[in-house]
């Protein structure tokens, strides 16, 4: 009689699988620390499809078999798709969705401003925060500010070790007794996340020097940018830390970002490394999934089906036959089981660091409210799909019944008429401006991806 057991799959790694994990993690590693914003790595992406061979997907060409195309959406999101040798009615699409926006800080469309001497930036946070957690640490700006002219300036200011950093204040313990008798939710407003610019004034006269008039000066100097200019930017400020090893033995990674882009990492590099040409598979890397999948750059957007639309087409097939025959992986992160803090997890039910991809079958909140709900059979499709390609994995819920809750762009593919299944990587602190991850269910979701995308 088979019992299900999690384990730490170091316990049994070999030294050739313990090579692969700690490899795959350098790549991963030196993909967040360059791309912290949704453009970024929406730009990484696309470069690294052109190195692979793929070419700019065209809606007014239809497509042919062992075509390795791209799209890039308005710079925010990427698909990935390529065109299988196989029979598309009978096989569908294997897809793949991930997300790569996180929370962060976003400057508002007129930020700036002086107080008593010092310059400051207006920002309205992006996603679920715990606003705590973003005052008192080092901050990048990052983004671009789009010129009435057609110009668009690229902003990264606060990567590099000469650059300077931004940041938010916060009350020192001697004087906050008030604000220690708030709630953490409450203690730090949303509208007091202001950001820390400048200090030295500036002006023609003695008797007309301000702060933010040097500010201005420095933006239009160094940068070329008015403060009008502001009105059509899109600037965030997301933490300047840099991705770490974490532990004597290097095990966990902390950095910005894991949700989701340890899943889109894995998402992208299983479909350039995936060798077999019979599968056809789309692989999306899109915006906007921390503020529900709304727009034209995020999961809700109409863009998938038209790109099956196209493929159908081209293959003389409908739509529908191929998305009903479709299979999809809705790449994403869920809540690591943390011992320190062990009352909002159901242990039998919850994903562990180091012990492989974590797979979820409903998210939602309450009574599984918003969530997708993956049916038995493809699940099952899925356990012997991994068990045969040798990932390990788990599986887990958000936390306890009740404790709280979550959603994830599964939702949105299961709308679509294509079985869907959450899985992804177990994070410990998920949205905090540093989180961490293990290496090895890192790995696990690649080798995950990789099984999806194989023609069985």
């Amino acid at each position: 009689m088979k019992e299900y057991k999690r384990t730490n799959v170091y316990e049994t790694a070999d030294e050739k699988t313990m090579k692969a994990i700690f490899d795959y993690a350098e790549g991963y590693k030196a993909f967040i620390g360059e791309c912290k914003t949704e453009r970024e790595a929406c730009a990484y992406i696309v470069e690294e499809a052109k190195k692979n061979g793929y070419k700019q997907f065209d809606f007014s060409e239809k497509v042919k078999k062992g075509d390795k195309l791209y799209y890039n959406n308005r710079g925010k999101a990427v698909f990935i798709i390529k065109i299988g040798t196989g029979d598309i009615k009978k096989d569908g699409i294997r897809i793949v969705g991930a997300h790569i926006d996180n929370p962060r800080l976003d400057l508002k469309q007129v930020p700036l401003y002086e107080d008593n001497g010092v310059a400051f930036a207006k920002t309205h946070y992006y996603g679920g925060i715990r606003k705590y957690q973003w005052a008192t640490i080092p901050l990048a700006l990052h983004g671009v500010v789009a010129k009435k002219n057609g110009e668009v300036i690229t902003v990264k200011i606060g990567e590099a070790d000469d650059d300077p950093v931004f940041y938010v204040s916060d009350l020192l313990p001697h004087l906050a007794a008030k604000q220690n008798a708030k709630t953490l939710g409450e203690a730090i407003e949303g509208e007091n996340l202001n950001i820390w610019l400048g200090n030295i004034p500036y002006g023609e006269k003695d008797d007309d020097k301000t702060v933010k008039k040097n500010l201005l000066k420095i933006l239009e100097e160094k940068y070329g940018i008015e403060e009008e200019d502001f009105l059509s930017a899109e600037l965030s400020l997301t933490p300047s830390f840099k991705p770490k090893d974490i532990g004597f033995d290097r095990a966990l990674v902390g950095g910005y970002g894991h949700d989701d882009r340890v899943c889109s990492y894995a998402a992208f590099t299983a479909a350039f490394d995936t060798e077999s040409d019979k599968q056809t598979s789309v692989t999306l890397l899109v915006d906007k999934e921390e503020i529900g999948s709304e727009g034209s750059t995020g999961m809700q957007c109409c863009l998938l089906r038209d790109i099956i639309d196209v493929i159908a087409d081209s293959f003389g097939v409908t739509s529908a036959a191929v998305r009903v025959a479709s299979k999809c992986l809705s790449a994403d992160v869920n809540a690591s089981f943390d011992p320190n803090f062990p009352e909002v997890s159901e242990k039998l039910n919850a994903t562990f660091l180091s012990c492989g991809a974590g797979i979820t079958k409903y998210t939602g909140a309450r009574g599984k409210s918003g969530s997708n709900d993956a049916s038995a059979e493809y699940v099952a499709f899925l356990r012997k799909l991994f068990e045969d390609n040798g990932v390990v994995y788990q599986t887990g819920e958000l936390g306890k019944v009740d404790a709280g809750g979550g959603g994830t762009v599964a939702k949105f593919m299961a709308k679509r008429n294509i079985d869907t299944l959450d899985a992804g990587v177990p994070v410990l602190s998920m949205h905090a401006p540093y989180e961490t991850v293990a290496k090895l269910d890192c790995y696990m979701t690649y080798r995950c991806v990789k099984a999806i995308f194989a023609f069985m």
